[in-house]
């Protein structure tokens, strides 16, 4: 009898995937035929200028005061967080709060409708460059905890402006996703004595057959447990807690792989909508152990077991009721399938 599915655990959160054999699609069933690109004209797009009160600047030989700019970091307009009182929680019948306090960055290119695909390596490496410049600065602040990284491609990605930007939000608490992946990657090393995530890539790279992209200092690999067709992770192929921490030769290397991946998703899918994020460990000391009379305080906690990646989510099909009721993704296409197939584009 014919298996019409396959269930996949993933290994670090125990989350479940199906990959629906019976329904598969080939490759080419994801190419967006009717997809209409994203377009805002540049009359009106707030994102053409240099900002005068621009946090940092990046011309394309480094940081520069003059109007021949490359990326830019600025304060977002209708930030979700922002300067406040931190680490102060309040409890209120079952319930708990805190404020928001943090910070709220947007990472802006210069080209209106460049996106990282079509970068060169030069200007993405000045992109990672500012993530880590950035994310180097927010860590000092007493009220961060998390440092969240992320890019929306396309309407469906949830990107309001066309113009191609990456956001930075540095939040007072571990978000759940994160914190799921940290305590999957700590049950493991507590009983195996391994990274999780090192046995992983190792299995892959030996195995080659979810490898899209390989270069010395990382691997782009469709994971096993895929939650979406053609999702992307990249890992540092050394055991690596933090994304700030990556010396100038990783973050070139690092720069030139997370652009060929999504060059290949650009090509190969006719430029779907994507999101992509960073998955790294909580900044270096607990926002807790540092604010008195705080209820959450805890032990500085050093991470060591997590590995970071980037996970680069494309926008290939729509949550229905039983996504949605169970928490089970579905994917029509294996990873095996899918990385044999970008494998194969051209860039």
């Amino acid at each position: 009898m014919k298996n019409i599915s396959e269930l996949r655990q993933d290994i670090v959160s125990g989350d479940w995937v199906v990959i629906a054999t019976g329904r598969s699609k080939r490759p080419n069933d994801f190419l967006v035929q009717k997809h209409i690109p994203f377009t805002q004209p540049k009359s009106t797009c707030p994102f053409e200028k240099r900002f005068p009160d621009a946090r940092v600047v990046y011309g394309k030989n480094g940081p520069t005061e003059g109007s021949d700019w490359w990326v830019q970091t600025v304060l977002n307009k209708y930030p979700a967080f922002d300067k406040g009182i931190c680490a102060v929680f309040n409890k209120k019948g079952p319930y708990v709060s805190t404020n928001g306090a943090g910070a709220h960055e947007v990472v802006i290119t210069a080209d209106h409708t460049r996106s990282f695909a079509d970068m060169t390596d030069q200007e993405a490496e000045l992109v990672v460059h500012m993530y880590q410049d950035r994310f180097r600065m927010l860590q000092d602040d007493i009220c961060v905890k998390y440092i969240s990284l992320f890019h929306n491609h396309g309407k469906l990605a949830g990107a309001s402006i066309a113009h191609p930007h990456s956001q930075i939000i540095a939040i007072p608490v571990v978000p759940p996703d994160v914190a799921s992946s940290l305590e999957g990657s700590e049950r493991y090393f507590a009983k195996e004595k391994k990274c999780v995530h090192c046995i992983m890539l190792q299995y892959d790279l030996k195995e080659k057959t979810r490898i899209v992209y390989s270069s010395k200092y990382f691997a782009a690999v469709t994971p096993f447990a895929s939650r979406t067709a053609f999702e992307i992770r990249i890992f540092p192929k050394v055991h690596q807690s933090r994304f700030e921490d990556i010396s100038p030769d990783e973050q070139k290397d690092f720069a030139h792989v997370l652009r060929v991946s999504l060059a290949k998703l650009y090509r190969g899918l006719k430029n779907p909508d994507y999101n992509f994020f960073l998955h790294t460990a909580p900044v270096n000391s607990d926002v807790a152990s540092r604010v008195k009379n705080s209820h959450q305080a805890k032990l500085d906690h050093s991470y060591e077991h997590y590995h970071w990646h980037f996970e680069i989510l494309p926008k290939t099909a729509i949550w229905a009721g039983f996504e949605i009721g169970t928490g089970i993704e579905i994917s029509t296409i294996s990873p095996e399938s899918a990385a044999k197939f970008l494998r194969k584009i051209k860039i």
